[in-house]
């Protein structure tokens, strides 16, 4: 039996792609496809046509103009990609088809986001809070660097701290920077550090130079930014140039943009260094001589208010014989002749024993009693053994900062130029740079070459490359 006709509804070829294109869109606003790039074209247009597959399917894609300049990168056949997009229909031919917005290589694509959540999680758990973090020391004693023993990196760090400050004492501990074995390493290298007790670290760098984020990818690691988390050191981070971020720089203590940076960082500059100590030698005499001064007028002080033991005396034995005419006075007004002869007598004898107690005592008292001069050599002894404690205090400070500074003369004196001079060479130049290859010059250049004493200008009329030779 025949459906009645009037009960039918026909669509339009049109009708239905437009209604199956809006299921579409509307059922898979935004997705992420991954696969392999084939079919890739670019016409005059400027869009970007290709096919994303697997080992079972194919997804047509397209990406405008628009969306396509913003890539980084030009997609070529066979390279695995990730594609972020909507599902649509392409009407005119009814093909099923994804419009990209943006499109990036799988593997460093996959990276960043692994890069991403380890970040979220950390922050998360409080292991890039600045409240936790420690400080440098002072003046670094000795410093523990943990890089690759050949790469360019500690060469820079070397070459900085030799400049700035060479007495900062530096161990290499070395390990791989990039690798399957390389973050065990660092976290073996950084536990190591921290345990070292022969001659203890008070510092760890942590460094390598740039690359690309799977080169930096052991920086990356969950075991190594909990490794510096933990570390009783602090620790400074210095990976890679200065546009490349790693998680070991947001958890150490301090982070540097570049090895040469970090170098700069943990390096008294060795001048400002002497400056200082020169202001200390300073202040120091300064100080003595205000301590040498107060003493001085102290002593005075104590001079003046001391007073001579015989004039005490002299001033006891007068009052005595007041009280003594008082007391008799006061007798003869109460009492008569013979009584008051007798009293006098027995008062005769007590004032007698009184006195012999007194003068007993003030013997007594100016055995114990210390000679001013006597005390004033002892004040001025002190004073003495100050002043040569600050002398001999004073030499030393000023021989050892001599000797130091000797030695780093010695050692700038040793890569100086001028001892190239010194063993017959010569430095030529042209246009004030300096030549370093035959190749960098042509016949009918002007040279200038200085010698150990003097220089002269000459012009150049052959030359010969290494291989000519």
């Amino acid at each position: 039996m025949q459906a009645s006709p009037s009960n039918r509804e026909i669509l339009s070829v049109s009708d239905l792609t437009k209604a199956a294109r809006r299921l579409l869109e509307g059922e898979f606003p935004t997705v992420f496809v991954e696969g392999e790039i084939s079919n890739f074209s670019t016409p005059a247009s400027g869009h970007w046509y290709l096919t994303l597959k697997d080992d079972k399917s194919q997804l047509r894609c397209a990406m405008f103009k628009n969306r396509n300049r913003l890539m980084r990168f030009v997609p070529r056949n066979g390279l695995q990609v990730i594609v972020r997009g909507r599902i649509s229909l392409y009407e005119a031919r009814g093909e099923f088809q994804m419009i990209a917005e943006f499109m990036e290589e799988a593997g460093d694509g996959a990276l960043r986001r692994a890069f991403e959540k380890l970040k979220s999680q950390l922050q998360a758990e409080g292991l890039f809070d600045t409240k936790k973090k420690k400080n440098l020391p002072g003046l670094i004693q000795h410093l523990a660097i943990v890089t690759s023993p050949t790469g360019a990196a500690v060469r820079d760090v070397l070459h900085v701290l030799k400049r700035r400050f060479p007495a900062i004492r530096v161990s290499i501990i070395p390990v791989q920077v990039q690798g399957e074995e390389s973050t065990q390493q660092i976290v073996e290298a950084i536990a190591f550090a921290n345990r070292y007790e022969v001659q203890p670290f008070d510092t760890i760098l942590l460094t390598r130079g740039g690359g690309s984020l799977e080169d930096l990818w052991s920086f990356n690691t969950e075991p190594v930014a909990r490794a510096i988390f933990d570390s009783d050191l602090p620790v400074v981070a210095a990976v890679g140039h200065e546009t490349d971020i790693s998680i070991a720089d947001f958890v150490a203590d301090i982070m540097a943009p570049t090895p040469s940076a970090a170098a700069e960082l943990i390096s008294p500059d060795l001048q400002s260094w002497f400056a200082n100590l020169s202001q200390i030698e300073r202040t120091l005499t300064r100080l003595n001589q205000q301590v040498q001064l107060q003493l001085r007028e102290r002593l005075k002080h104590l001079q003046r208010r001391m007073r001579h033991p015989g004039r005490r005396l002299q001033d006891m034995h007068q009052r005595l014989d007041d009280l003594e005419a008082r007391l008799r006075n006061s007798y003869r007004h109460y009492l008569g002749g013979l009584e008051f002869d007798s009293l006098r007598l027995r008062l005769q004898v007590a004032c007698k024993q009184t006195l012999n107690d007194h003068q007993a005592h003030l013997r007594l008292l100016e055995n114990k009693l210390v000679s001013p001069g006597i005390k004033i050599h002892q004040q001025e002894l002190i004073v003495q053994q100050l002043e040569q404690r600050f002398l001999h205090q004073s030499e030393r400070i000023i021989a050892n900062s001599t000797h130091r500074l000797t030695q780093t003369a010695d050692r700038l004196d040793a890569i100086s130029p001028l001892r190239t001079l010194d063993r017959g060479y010569a430095i030529v130049t042209k246009d004030d740079e300096v030549v370093k290859a035959a190749s960098a010059l042509s016949a009918g250049d002007k040279v200038r070459t200085r010698l150990k004493q003097g220089e002269f200008t000459a012009e150049v009329t052959e030359t010969k490359e290494d291989n000519d030779i």
